[in-house]
């Protein structure tokens, strides 16, 4: 099985950024044989991968077991555990993400708008791939085979820092991959991993201006900021999911009920759950006393606002006050903060002003209330009678995704095949000249 390339001996300074940059010019050259790679060869190298995860599975698991414990003993929070456990269902599930890029179109030649001038010359703008896109992110070994098919199919390199915590998990993942390119006649170093130079080697992969041509970081807001504020080469920056559900006056209380629960506690742990409820003052004896008990059946901390912590005591449900940080806050956990609000133009002045611009969704049978919020909310994804849940690349059809972009440059919201492309201009002339 063939393996990222091994560290050095090195411990810092100029031996840790010769190392990494090593690494990013080896990707800089297979990025210049997968930009003209045809479909075939990639589909063949997806494929590979696919098989490679599902006959490979105990091992993964194995090694996944390796960084479970290590993170049991290391205090790793139970988010990140939740999102680091790889166990069969999960491992079928990244092989068939796979599998579904490999049926997506190819990208790569894609023309996205064309015309003829008067004096004959034929334009084309066409899709190209970005070269070599680094990947940040921390406790999700799922997005290392994510980020590393979605970089192929667009005819991208990718170099990985997985993080610490799934180290283990990672390197098994990265030498799949690695075999699965060769054995389709693709170069390995296509994909490789910085994770022996850790966090050192993380600050030399953002100043890789020039080897690197994109970076996108996904985790917690701490390392994106971080990344964001540090790095030389160009940002997709994928924000934290301060997501909103906003319970208008004319839902239907019991979809409305559902939608919510679903929005919460589908997963906790992942970054298009709902952290904070919005209720209709109308609702307040009505719904409200409902879905606060529901939250609490499932196990929901709450934190709520005046009206909503009154409710909440009045059934004898335990709550607390919610804080000015509570509304900021992307919990990735069992707990929400649940407000009351008198209007569409409050909750749309609440979610303006708290929201990481992620998913935010409304629940109403009034269309002009609908139109309004998906107009006047400025986020990368506005849902109308529908779960926070469905903001991801396999569920909008993508496949899989590389992270959710909450920026409003080149890429917003779930980035796929098409948003790890820039473009180019083709000319095609018979002796033109300008005058």
């Amino acid at each position: 099985m063939s393996t990222t390339v091994e560290p050095a001996a090195v411990a810092s300074g100029d031996a840790v950024r010769d190392a990494v940059h090593e690494v990013a010019g080896r990707a800089k050259q297979a990025a210049r044989a997968l930009a003209v790679a045809p479909r075939q060869a990639k589909d063949a190298a997806l494929t590979a991968l696919a098989d490679a995860l599902v006959a490979n599975a105990e091992q993964i698991i194995a090694a996944n077991q390796e960084d479970l414990e290590r993170g049991e003993r290391t205090g790793l929070a139970p988010n990140l555990a939740d999102r680091l456990r790889l166990d069969h269902p999960r491992i079928a599930a990244i092989a068939q993400a796979v599998r579904d890029i490999v049926r997506l179109p190819d990208p790569v030649g894609e023309v996205v708008r064309g015309s003829t001038l008067p004096n004959g010359l034929q334009l084309r703008q066409v899709r190209v791939p970005m070269g070599v896109i680094g990947m940040v992110y921390e406790a999700r070994p799922n997005v290392t085979i994510d980020a590393a098919a979605l970089a192929l199919k667009s005819g991208n390199a990718a170099v990985l820092r997985g993080g610490s915590a799934a180290e283990s998990t990672n390197t098994v993942l990265v030498g799949l991959i690695r075999a699965a390119l060769e054995s389709a006649g693709l170069p390995a170093d296509a994909v490789a991993t910085i994770d022996p130079w850790g966090r050192e080697g993380v600050q030399h992969l953002m100043r890789a201006r020039g080897l690197v041509d994109l970076l996108v970081p996904r985790g917690g807001a701490g390392l994106i900021r971080t990344v964001v504020e540090n790095s030389t080469v160009p940002v997709i920056e994928t924000g934290t999911g301060n997501c909103h559900v906003y319970v208008d006056a004319s839902a239907d209380p019991q979809m409305a009920l559902e939608v919510t629960l679903n929005a919460k506690m589908r997963r906790t742990s992942v970054c298009n759950a709902a952290e904070t409820l919005l209720v209709h003052s109308s609702l307040a004896d009505s719904f409200l006393p409902t879905v606060l008990t529901a939250l609490k059946e499932a196990g929901v901390r709450l934190h709520a606002d005046e009206r909503a912590l009154a409710a909440a005591r009045a059934l004898g449900i335990e709550a607390e006050p919610a804080t000015e940080d509570d509304w900021f806050t992307e919990y990735l956990a069992a707990e929400i903060a649940v407000g009351v609000v008198d209007d569409l133009d409050q909750a749309i002045g609440h979610i303006r002003t708290y929201s990481s611009g992620h998913t935010e969704a409304i629940l109403t049978s009034d269309l002009r209330a609908a139109n309004r919020f998906t107009a006047e909310i400025d986020s990368a994804v506005v849902a109308v009678n529908a779960s926070t849940a469905f903001t991801d690349g396999a569920e909008f059809g993508l496949g899989a995704e590389v992270g959710i972009s909450t920026q409003k440059l080149h890429a917003r919201g779930p980035m796929g095949l098409a948003e790890l492309t820039s473009t180019k201009w083709i000319v095609t002339g018979n002796g033109q000249t300008r005058p």
